[in-house]
């Protein structure tokens, strides 16, 4: 069976993601901070009888991450990475004249340190997999200017970058950044807790992911809105 690495994987787009591998018969490593939602996501992914290792932490820190390595190795290997794990850099968002440094620095150690740290990480195994891939998910506030959206976007936009480049350094894999656009999650409640536009559910962006995996095409930026509507 495919092996799946999942960050962020306690609620969101994350579990939805994983529930769907799941279904599809990858075995999946789950990352997230709180554990209790974290076994509930994994409880509800080895429903489909699939092996589930779930690892609550913080994806900045090192040992967490060759934690989870181990894991995805444990399980016989690892075809896909998907970071997904974020933090805002402030709750609720806020202009850039007064974005904490801090909450900046933790979006960044997030959003781009950690996952390039999991990806050093997991590379032997990703190379040794006849089909290693790894999903970046992004933004479009990391290619657009909104306003209170400069500490994230700005993390975003680095890791796309990282992506890129990762792609072209390693030939080899698939390397996808995927904009998922704005979903009913508890991130974007806490982004903009005055919005109360309806927002699409993380579970209906899931079928776009879905078609990279089965159409593979060559690494690059993509909007979960395109590949749905690609035919």
């Amino acid at each position: 069976m495919p092996v799946a690495m999942i960050t962020g994987a306690s609620k969101g787009l994350g579990r939805a993601l994983a529930g769907a591998l799941a279904r599809r018969g990858w075995d999946l490593v789950l990352d997230a901070r709180s554990a209790g939602p974290l076994e509930e996501s994994a409880g509800a992914a080895r429903e489909h009888g699939v092996r589930v290792t779930a690892l609550s932490g913080d994806v900045t820190d090192g040992a967490h991450r060759a934690e989870l390595a181990a894991a995805a190795e444990r399980l016989g290997g690892l075809d896909l990475l998907v970071s997904n794990a974020s933090a805002l850099g402030a709750e609720p968002l806020v202009r850039l004249e007064g974005l904490p440094l801090a909450g900046l620095r933790r979006a960044l150690e997030t959003n781009v340190v950690a996952a390039l740290g999991l990806v050093q990480q997991t590379l032997p195994l990703l190379r040794a997999s006849a089909a290693g891939a790894v999903i970046a998910v992004s933004s479009d506030a990391g290619a657009e200017a909104y306003e209170t959206w400069g500490g994230y976007g700005a993390s975003k936009a680095a890791l796309d970058q990282l992506a890129a480049v990762l792609a072209v350094e390693e030939p080899g894999l698939r390397v996808w950044s995927v904009d998922p656009g704005d979903m009913a999650t508890e991130l974007y409640a806490a982004a903009v807790p005055d919005d109360r536009d309806p927002r699409p559910a993380p579970e209906s962006v899931v079928p776009g992911f879905l078609r990279l995996l089965e159409g593979r095409p060559a690494s690059g930026r993509h909007t979960a809105r395109a590949l749905l509507d690609a035919r």
